[in-house]
């Protein structure tokens, strides 16, 4: 199906424009609501023509920045290229751009990281002020008008709906038989009108196939034929493959004695390496008929759907290898009764989260002895990506599991810390951590239990004597003895270990 034929209704078509006839339509000092969530769905030749105009402005002395929201990361057409422009001046929720990232941390853009499921409930609040124009992907437009969704959702209902005005993407490199594949959910409302979410089982359809917007607010529609942009998952490795044999191990004996039942519970998995290993892994398993409840749909798990093991996923977006994307438009056809694409704010909601006990399996950047999580920052203040939806699974989830290898950099820093630099899952909401080296359940566990069974369990053995040693100090001069810390050098661990190479 061409791009053409894709735009069903006749008075859309006369709408169509070039990418940068669109981007003039845009003001700088304006706030942009962007499609996109991961790699996946974002529009790709309005911010590329955007980014053009912009840099010709600059080059003419006319500073131009704009607002950028969208449903999570994007791709190098948008953030990438608007942040090389110098273009964007604020950036909401998540980010993983590198270009993006260096700016943010060296305070040349403004950056709200934020929890993914209360972008769309603020933005409808009116916190995070006007939205002025709606940039959004789709795959097509019905006769009567009705938007095909492409292949995330993330915030597009509530940009569609904000918006002033709204300039769609037709991308015929979409699958045409992503159409039927979505639930958009119109039934959200502000306190006090909210109702109970109507959603029981991770399969059940509670909303519409399409978006739903004003025609008279579509001021243009720009063709492409471009294609997603996701990295490639790596080969699991050893460590990999011992952090999901360890998870693996855990499931099986919590299915063993009883609390989780033999199909699992709704499986929810972070963005990566290792979480995709993890999935891989579960091919092997004994769990038949298992459910997921997540926010993108991986390489992994197009692997168990192939394979009968899981029944179903629900998410907000893809986020495939390429390899993978290319597969699934040959045959997505064949998913469409087992896959099910939702407003992030559905995807991610904690009371869903909740009611439906999903088994959360996120990664972090470091984890204290105490089961403090740092999944956002590098020694404390610099921004890597966000804390995305990690934190709506991880205070919600039937059993919270975050992943890491127990060292980064090659072995120089270790994943195991005394104090987390910054904290973003606090221990309350940590239940099981898991390296190579081993899996700490903490559940039940007070904070010096908890302290010796990550030591034990999930640091490397070069960092083992160095946490023990703190732990041993601590304990003996600690203002307090709940949780023992020397704050002033728990949080200068690794700067020790650069100046002596040693932890003693």
């Amino acid at each position: 199906m061409t791009t053409a034929t894709r735009i069903r209704h006749e008075g859309l078509r006369a709408k169509v424009m070039s990418a940068a006839d669109a981007a003039r339509l845009i003001n700088s000092g304006t706030t942009i609501g962007m499609s996109g969530f991961t790699g996946s769905g974002y529009p790709k030749a309005v911010p590329l023509a955007l980014a053009a105009r912009i840099e010709a402005e600059h080059a003419a002395g006319h500073p131009f920045r704009v607002r950028i929201w969208t449903g999570a990361s994007t791709g190098p057409e948008l953030d990438g290229a608007l942040a090389r422009a110098d273009g964007i001046e604020f950036r909401l929720p998540y980010n993983s751009d590198p270009i993006a990232r260096e700016k943010i941390n060296k305070g040349e853009m403004n950056y709200f990281d934020m929890h993914l499921s209360q972008v769309a409930p603020m933005a409808w609040q009116g916190f995070l002020g006007p939205l002025d124009t709606a940039v959004i992907e789709v795959s097509g437009i019905t006769p009567d008008g009705r938007l095909i969704p492409s292949s995330s959702i993330g915030n597009n209902k509530t940009w569609l709906d904000q918006a002033s005005q709204v300039i769609l993407e037709v991308n015929a490199w979409q699958s045409a038989a992503l159409e039927g594949m979505h639930d958009i959910y119109y039934g959200t409302a502000l306190p006090p009108h909210r109702v109970p979410i109507p959603l029981v089982r991770p399969d059940d359809r509670i909303g519409e196939a399409y978006f739903t917007c004003d025609p008279g607010k579509i001021v243009a529609i720009v063709e492409t034929d471009s294609p997603d942009r996701n990295l490639p998952f790596a080969k699991p490795d050893a460590v990999a493959e011992a952090i999901a044999g360890h998870l693996l191990d855990f499931l099986r004996h919590e299915v063993k004695v009883g609390r989780l039942p033999s199909t699992l519970l709704p499986l929810q998995s972070g963005v990566g390496n290792v979480t995709n290993a993890v999935l891989s892994g579960l091919l092997d398993s004994p769990f038949e008929g298992m459910t997921a409840f997540t926010e993108v749909i991986q390489d992994g798990m197009i692997d168990l759907l192939d394979a009968g093991k899981l029944a179903m996923a629900s998410a907000t977006a893809f986020s495939l290898s390429p390899e993978m994307a290319e597969r699934f438009n040959a045959e997505a056809a064949r998913f469409r009764d087992k896959l099910i694409l939702r407003p992030q704010e559905i995807s991610n909601h904690p009371e869903l989260v909740r009611r439906l006990g999903c088994i959360a399996m996120n990664g972090l950047i470091e984890a204290d002895i105490y089961g403090s999580v740092n999944s956002t920052h590098v020694m404390g203040s610099r921004i890597q990506n966000g804390i995305g939806g990690s934190g709506d699974f991880a205070r919600n989830a039937y059993v919270s599991i975050f992943m890491t290898p127990s060292t980064a950099k090659g072995g120089k820093i270790s994943a195991i810390v005394p104090q987390a630099s910054h904290v973003d899952h606090i221990s309350q909401d940590v239940q099981v951590i898991v390296t190579e080296q081993g899996l700490a359940d903490l559940r039940g566990l007070s904070p010096k239990q908890r302290a010796r069974l990550i030591i034990e369990n999930c640091a490397h053995p070069d960092y083992r004597p160095g946490l023990e040693d703190y732990f041993a100090r601590a304990t003996a001069k600690s203002f307090g003895q709940h949780a023992p810390c020397l704050p002033a050098e728990a949080l200068s661990w690794h700067q020790r270990f650069i100046d002596t190479g040693s932890m003693l």
